[in-house]
């Protein structure tokens, strides 16, 4: 991206780096933070032995802001929202923020709806729905 071309998520000029960058949602942060959370908890022999605030708080900020909370449904959200070729940062919003209409998820993420994209509004309800069904049967 040049220096001159004035960065706008909205259009997905974020920058090369961020294009590239891999995203986690916050219910796979969840998962990953626990199961180290459990492994310390294993590898201490003292009980009194405390994981650092910073990673407590963490933990319990991905906890309260997961909307999926099974290990199977949230590797089920990614890979429905993958089929939809979203781009990484796109993909994350809308698994964390969990739209229920197609002008929510529009509004969250304006750059499925650009020119040129092939993300009309019923393949957008479509992936909503299938989202919602994940979430149901959770």
């Amino acid at each position: 991206m040049s220096g001159e071309e004035e960065e706008n998520a909205a259009e997905l000029k974020i920058g090369e780096e961020f294009l590239k960058a891999k995203c986690l949602m916050n219910c796979e942060v969840a998962l990953i933070l626990e199961h180290k959370y459990e492994q310390l908890q294993q590898m201490s022999d003292d009980p009194m032995n405390q994981v650092s605030q910073v990673f407590e708080k963490s933990l319990q900020y991905v906890k309260r802001f997961s909307r999926y909370k099974n290990p199977d449904a949230v590797r089920q959200v990614r890979e429905i929202l993958s089929r939809y070729r979203l781009a990484e940062f796109e993909l994350c919003v809308l698994g964390n923020l969990c739209p229920e209409t197609v002008e929510e998820a529009i509004a969250m993420v304006p750059s499925i709806k650009t020119k040129g994209r092939a993300h009309d509004d019923d393949a957008i309800e479509k992936m909503l729905n299938d989202l919602s069904l994940i979430k149901k049967f959770e």
